[in-house]
């Protein structure tokens, strides 16, 4: 009988252990607005309340600031990193990167949004005019949605096997460090490659000219964020998972719902030196938009796929992503 009951105990010990779920949640994010929809996960801890919800009792979240997407996808391959967040051209990177072995995936758009290439050189009107001493500050070289971006108007604008054309030109720098650089006028860069609020910020200065809009290289609307995960950590903590999902649709209601509070929120979280109104304002403009579901994504992944970038490309959109957002009009 005592041997019964210790293998009982020992069976339903291992059955615990097995449906056992993380007690700890790393999550990963850059500078800039575009964040918002995880800030406000953040701030309003959102993800652990919907993890309270789904039975997980008391979840630590733990939030890390990234400069790059390349950074994040090395820390997520180690094992130190659950959830990733970045730019489209790191997250197509390690989709093919890993398929068929760590299988990393997208776990949802986080927005729509421009990106604005701006500069402080008179001479230049277009990226034809860009010379030897001029530096294009972005995230990372080659590999930022930035990157990929300048590379397919280098195409468009040189032709054809010239994609790399303005390469030499790009420096790796933080959005932060990035606009600090070109604005002060003392240093070698004297264009940035950059998002919201940074973009706009420049162009309230005369100084300052837009040289190329992302929405225009890709016709339209398009992704920029994205987050994205391994497929163990989703096999291994199914309820985890669908409590990330439901906390980043949550946010994105609420964002939607209140724009004043959101541009409070994000005032008070980042410490940022902006108005209220100044932030709300750039909330409702139409080109900014929070959504779960991809835009012009393959695009982007067919591009990089026939330069060489990435060796697979995705059939379609749904392919790089987990199943959860598969039901939305993505593209």
């Amino acid at each position: 009988m005592l041997r019964i009951v210790t293998c009982a105990l020992l069976a339903a010990s291992l059955a615990g252990t097995a449906l056992a779920e993380t007690k700890e949640v790393r999550v990963a994010q850059q500078f800039g607005i575009s964040y918002l929809p995880l800030t406000v996960m953040k701030e309003k801890r959102l993800l652990e309340a919907a993890a309270k919800a789904a039975g997980l009792g008391d979840v630590k979240v733990s939030w890390t600031v990234f400069s790059a997407g390349n950074a994040m996808n090395d820390a997520l391959i180690s094992g130190n990193l659950d959830f990733a967040s970045g730019g489209v051209g790191p997250f197509m990177t390690i989709w093919a990167r890993t398929k068929g072995n760590l299988n990393v995936g997208g776990v949802a758009s986080m927005n729509s949004m421009p990106l604005y290439l701006n500069t402080v050189n008179p001479a230049v009107k277009t990226i034809k005019d860009f010379g030897d001493k001029d530096r294009i500050a972005l995230p990372a070289v080659k590999v930022s949605i930035q990157a990929v971006t300048l590379q397919m108007a280098a195409e468009a604008a040189f032709g054809v096997g010239k994609h790399d054309a303005l390469d030499k030109l790009t420096v790796s720098m933080s959005h932060p460090d990035g606009m600090a650089a070109m604005m002060s006028g003392r240093s070698e860069i004297t264009a940035h490659f950059t998002s919201a609020p940074f973009m706009y910020q420049q162009l309230e200065d005369s100084k300052v000219r837009r040289v190329l809009n992302s929405y225009d290289v890709l016709g339209g609307p398009s992704t920029f964020n994205v987050i994205w995960a391994a497929a163990k950590f989703r096999a291994e903590n199914p309820k985890t998972y669908a409590a990330f999902v439901s906390a980043l649709s949550e946010s994105m209601r609420w964002i939607s719902a209140d724009k004043r509070a959101a541009a409070q929120l994000y005032v008070d979280a980042e410490k940022a030196k902006l108005t209220v109104d100044w932030v709300e304002k750039l909330l409702r403009d139409p080109e900014n938009v929070f959504t779960t579901q991809p835009q012009n994504l393959m695009k982007y992944a067919e591009f990089m796929h026939r330069t060489g970038m990435i060796k697979v490309k995705p059939a379609d959109w749904k392919e790089p992503f987990f199943p959860e957002i598969h039901g939305g009009p993505g593209s």
